[in-house]
Order: structure tokens, then C-alpha cells, then sequence
């Protein structure tokens, strides 16, 4: 009995369920954080940590378009390396990523020599990289849609960090502010491709398992840093 591609409709209708249903804004880390209950080691901690991710970002993005053949989508994929990586010194979203940390009194050395980066952590976000370079490149670009959860996660700490934070030097808060517009845009620019690309049955499938794998290593990160610190 053969499989059935889903239609458009109902392929991205699964892919939003993953996000409804798993995506780390319930994590209990974040739920105290946006309550405003974390200290200043755990709002350290977590920014810290979250810097190995961050920085990985733009390198997960160019594995993508190493192994992408067709040239308009590495074209339209490329702008993310320099998003993340900047087109000069002190632009990007990984410098915006280092303007938090010193606004949360981090020095900039000790956010790039990963001295708080937890095992956990390490351990999730290199899988991530490594799922990137090794799953074909329309599965991996789909792991990339928790961005479509990611505005309403940005809007919600814009509120909290002002409010219940306010030792955090609000011109750290950036990296924040342009999430809550890029992220809209990446998203769009991911699900087009995602439901362009994935276009068999075992793809479809494979993009929703990616996306949830993506959930759930965003979600035991979580777990490492509040274990550490929470």
C-alpha cells in the first residue's frame, strides 16, 4: 500500500503541531525566567551558554549549502552566514549575542572561551551541527523552522528582561528586537523551501521527525543550564 504525499495545507499544518506541542518556550527554564524568578548566575549562565549555540549557527547554515546542489536555494540560503557572522566587525547577530552578555556583566573573553558552556549544551548543539552536514539538505533546512515560534519567545523576553531584570543593560537587548522581525521572514523563507523540496512522502516525514529532533535539543539544553544553574 503506497504512501500518500500530504497536501500543502495539511505538511505544514504537522509542522506547526510540532512547535504547538514541544517547542521550548514551555520549558520550565523559560517559564521562571519570563516570571521573572532566575537569578543573576542563571540569566549569566543561560547567556552563556546559549553563545556555543548562537555561534554555531551560521556554520549549521553553511553545512546546509555544502550540500546543496541547486544554485537559487544557496542563493537565497546565503544571506543567514552573514546575518549570524556579520559583513564587518561589530555587526551580526552573534556580536548582538556578545552585546547581551557584557549588558548581563559578562566579559566578552569569557563568552568566547565557553569557560560555563555545560556538557549538556555542548553536546546538543554539536549534534545539531552535525545533523546539518549529514541529513539531505531540504531535511535539514526544515529543522530550522522552530523560528516560527520564535517571535512570540522574542516579544515575551523584551517584556520580562525590562521589568524583572532591570540590572541588564537594556542596550543588550538588540539581539532580541530584530529576532522578532527576522525570525518572521527566515520562517517563511524555510517553510517555502521545506514544502517546495520535501515533496515525497518519506521527505515529509523526515522533515517533521527534524523538526521535532530540533525541539527537543533546543529542550535539553534547557535541562543542561537549569541543572547547572536553576
Amino acid at each position: 500500500m503506497s504512501i500518500k504525499v500530504w497536501s500543502k495545507a495539511e505538511f505544514i499544518a504537522r509542522l506547526r503541531a510540532v512547535g504547538t506541542r514541544n517547542y521550548h518556550h514551555l520549558h520550565p527554564f523559560h517559564v521562571r525566567m519570563n516570571a521573572g524568578q532566575l537569578d543573576r548566575e542563571a540569566i549569566r549562565g543561560w547567556v552563556a551558554n546559549r553563545f556555543y549555540y548562537q555561534r554555531s549557527i551560521p556554520i549549521k547554515d553553511a553545512a546546509i549549502i555544502s550540500n546543496c546542489p541547486i544554485r537559487e536555494v544557496r542563493r537565497l540560503w546565503l544571506h543567514r552566514i552573514s546575518d549570524h557572522d556579520g559583513l564587518k566587525p561589530g555587526t551580526g547577530g552573534i556580536e548582538a549575542w556578545i552585546r547581551l552578555g557584557r549588558a548581563c556583566g559578562l566579559s566578552e573573553k569569557e563568552i568566547w572561551d565557553e569557560r560555563h558552556v555545560v556538557p549538556g549544551v555542548r553536546f546538543a548543539v554539536d549534534a545539531y551541527v552535525n545533523f546539518t552536514r549529514t541529513k539531505p539538505w531540504p531535511v535539514a533546512i526544515s529543522s530550522s523552522l522552530t523560528e516560527m515560534f520564535a517571535p512570540d519567545i522574542m516579544a515575551k523576553r523584551l517584556e520580562a528582561f525590562p521589568k524583572y531584570y532591570p540590572w541588564v543593560k537594556p542596550w543588550g537587548f538588540d539581539y532580541f528586537r530584530s529576532r522578532v522581525v527576522q525570525a518572521k521572514a527566515d520562517s517563511g523563507e524555510g517553510l517555502g523551501l521545506t514544502v517546495k523540496y520535501c515533496d515525497t512522502p518519506e521527505l515529509q516525514a523526515a522533515a517533521v521527525r527534524a523538526l521535532s529532533f530540533k525541539c527537543d535539543l533546543l529542550w535539553a539544553m534547557l535541562d543542561a543550564i537549569q541543572l547547572a544553574y536553576a
